[in-house]
């Protein structure tokens, strides 16, 4: 039975998910008994031939093969040239119309390639047979429970290019990021899981190369099963793809070792090949019409903005991103992946999005994928596109409504009541994200399926989005078009840097504010590296060409920088040290849910928050008592959010039971206390305009 019939519609037990058909079994290079077999699946091909080259001229053709059908559109061959180290590609003959885009004389990169490197021309690669041999000395997943987790998104180079304590050979490399001084770092900061820009191999787009710039992002992939050559050291390098190899899976399991999950940032909706003008690399030569998204007539339809967008709803392309996960999850040891433009994934045959898409389903459901993360990036750029909230159980998304709410909150509401006086909204929708968006995750889903996050690597950093009210990308040469337009920042009185000690201390504090909304809310919370020390790209909210200091990540820090991060490790061990913060449910008036901590709303005279003060933009403030009651965990914690620039006094809240309110943390404060001072219900506490406290209630 197939592993995946649970969650699809079948007509029995002995049903084949489409998916799971035999017939894309082991496609790629298999070697066994030194004799390797490679497998290829093109439906409208006519002939497709092996080509072998020599070990040390990757031009230099030493042998052509044929392969032949053996059903269901594969084609198959056998050979001793297939050994490991064997540097190959594949030649594909088919016939012209729209739609398809053969050419025989191509030398095409097979899909499944473990390795990968230069043939001669801009556009010419070779696969590698690899031998992915690795002792993992024991090693485990740490298998880090949601509520738990504190993700991490960083870029392989950005995070240890600067770093002073890692070895330059290992700046910017894989080995680098794993360097002890990288996992102190990690671990110090209350760090749970790395989630690490795209790593499977990738190329700049032919626009940028003209202009003298790459792809720094790596949102442009060549192969899904290879890692990216240029993120390891010069010595792996040297020694070939089966080193670059190694040198990953040594990341992986040295990360591993300290607790560390590592997630990748996966780009399955579309490919390097572009719009149908650009380079033939693979799939386009093996089979265009059926690997990509087109009209009748074979004009592509691009649901992500990048030229192409993969056919999902062909069972073997959906078939080739699911062996890619399962790869990765088991031959790597990787933890999780983060979809990029998730919804292009789960578009039908109608080019429709459906969450009932048998990829999203088989990938939700496959055994091998059991416990792995699942993050989906729920929007791309075709009709239809923005799906937050609709990708079902299993499935986590990143919650763009989250990151819009807080930013306003925050700032543009701020920014908008130092004109006209008073502020937009009142607090009520702010109170809905930071007790986990219930309005846009089922019951069933709960809050644990928001990955809240305030900014990310698309996008201003933290500090500018303190420091600009609009978008500077004049860098990336392209007249400040691309971008953003809408940033929700705010750049509390002048535009960038400055030397006014009064704009840079609310600035910092808004920073502070911003970090204890994300790690205090409920749901599972990502930081974006460099942030927890106030980085700056210059106002760049787009610099995805941007290969230079102005994206690495400066490891320099000034005073008030270090206190910054000294409030980021507080709140997540806040965050670790109180359940209630971690609710894995939502909960249900009157009744007693496991996993979900009751919430009771108070206004700043500590009575409970009646419907009126919910939406007025005059009254911003807001006393939040969250209670864990479990028979194992007995924690409460007062919250306690001021949204204006006026200083107000609060009444702690009178609550049965509660005889006191212990102060853990105060975003006023430039660098935290560790000194816990005690309150009792009824003492007013005086709060500075655009604060927040947290108190632990006993």
């Amino acid at each position: 039975m197939c592993p995946h019939a649970s969650a699809l519609v079948v007509p029995s037990d002995d049903a084949i998910c489409s998916l799971c058909s035999p017939a894309y079994d082991n496609l790629g290079v298999r070697v066994h008994n030194g004799v390797g077999t490679l497998r290829v699946w093109s439906t409208n091909a006519t002939a497709i031939e092996l080509v072998v080259f020599d070990a040390s001229d990757t031009d230099w053709a030493i042998a052509t093969v044929p392969l032949f059908p053996v059903g269901e559109d594969v084609w198959e061959v056998r050979s001793e040239l297939l050994v490991h180290g064997a540097r190959y590609a594949i030649r594909v003959t088919g016939p012209s119309g729209a739609g398809n885009s053969f050419d025989p004389t191509a030398n095409l990169l097979e899909p499944y390639s473990r390795g990968i490197t230069k043939g001669g021309g801009p556009s010419d690669w070779r696969s590698v047979v690899v031998d992915g041999s690795f002792d993992w000395g024991g090693v485990h997943k740490p298998r880090t429970k949601w509520d738990d987790t504190v993700v991490y998104e960083g870029h392989v180079k950005g995070l240890t290019k600067r770093h002073p304590d890692v070895p330059p050979a290992l700046h910017g490399t894989y080995a680098g990021l794993a360097h002890p001084a990288m996992i102190e770092h990690f671990l110090s900061l209350g760090i749970t899981a790395v989630e690490l820009l795209p790593v499977h191999a990738f190329l700049s787009e032919p626009f940028l190369r003209q202009r003298g710039v790459g792809n720094y992002w790596g949102y442009n992939t060549l192969g899904f099963f290879t890692p990216h050559a240029p993120y390891a050291s010069r010595d792996a390098r040297r020694a070939g793809a089966d080193a670059v190899l190694r040198e990953f899976k040594g990341m992986v399991r040295l990360l591993h070792q300290a607790g560390i999950e590592v997630i990748l940032d996966v780009v399955y909706n579309h490919t390097s090949e572009g719009g149908p003008g650009d380079p033939r690399t693979s799939l386009r030569g093996i089979d265009n019409a059926r690997y990509y998204r087109q009209q009748p007539d074979g004009a592509y339809i691009d649901t992500t903005g990048t030229g192409n967008t993969l056919d999902t709803a062909v069972d073997a392309v959906g078939r080739m991103v699911l062996d890619s996960l399962r790869y990765w999850a088991d031959e790597v040891q990787i933890d999780g992946f983060r979809f990029d433009l998730a919804t292009a994934l789960g578009r039908d045959a109608r080019h429709e999005f459906t969450p009932e898409h048998p990829l999203l389903q088989a990938i939700r459901t496959d055994p091998a994928l059991q416990g792995t993360k699942l993050i989906a990036e729920p929007w791309d750029v075709g009709m239809g596109g923005w799906q937050t909230g609709n990708f079902g159980p299993g499935w986590h998304e990143w919650n763009d409504r989250y990151r819009d709410r807080v930013r306003n909150f925050w700032l543009s509401d701020i920014d908008y009541a130092r004109r006209a006086s008073v502020a937009p909204v009142g607090i009520g929708g702010f109170a809905t994200r930071l007790a986990g968006s219930s309005n846009t995750f089922s019951e069933a889903r709960g809050p644990l399926a928001s990955i809240n996050f305030v900014t990310a690597h698309d996008g201003f950093t933290m500090r500018d989005l303190v420091s600009y009210n609009v978008k500077h990308n004049e860098a990336n040469g392209e007249d400040n078009r691309d971008g953003a337009e809408t940033n929700r920042a705010f750049n509390h009185g002048t535009e960038g840097p400055t030397a006014d000690p009064v704009i840079e201390a609310t600035r910092r504090k808004a920073m502070r504010n911003l970090f204890g909304t994300l790690l205090l809310s409920a749901g599972v919370p990502m930081i974006t590296a460099g942030d927890e020390t106030g980085r700056t790209q210059d106002g760049n909210n787009n610099a995805y060409c941007i290969d230079s200091p102005l994206t690495w990540l400066n490891w320099d820090h000034a005073d008030w920088q270090l206190a910054l991060r000294a409030h980021v490790a507080r709140l997540t061990r806040l965050r670790r040290d109180n359940p209630a913060l971690r609710p894995t449910h939502y909960a249900r008036l009157g009744e007693e849910t496991r996993g979900a901590s009751d919430m009771l709303w108070f206004d700043q005279n500590g009575q409970s928050m009646s419907v009126e003060r919910w939406t007025d933009g005059a009254n911003r403030t807001l006393q939040y008592l969250a209670v864990a009651e479990e028979a194992e965990s007995h924690n409460r914690v007062l919250l306690i959010i001021h949204g204006t620039e006026t200083a107000i006094d609060v009444h702690l809240p009178a609550v049965p039971d509660v005889t006191g309110y212990v102060s853990l943390w105060s975003s006023a404060d430039e660098r935290p206390t560790e000194v816990e001072t005690m309150h009792r219900p009824g003492d007013v506490v005086a709060l500075p305009g655009t604060s927040m406290r947290l108190f632990r209630a006993e």
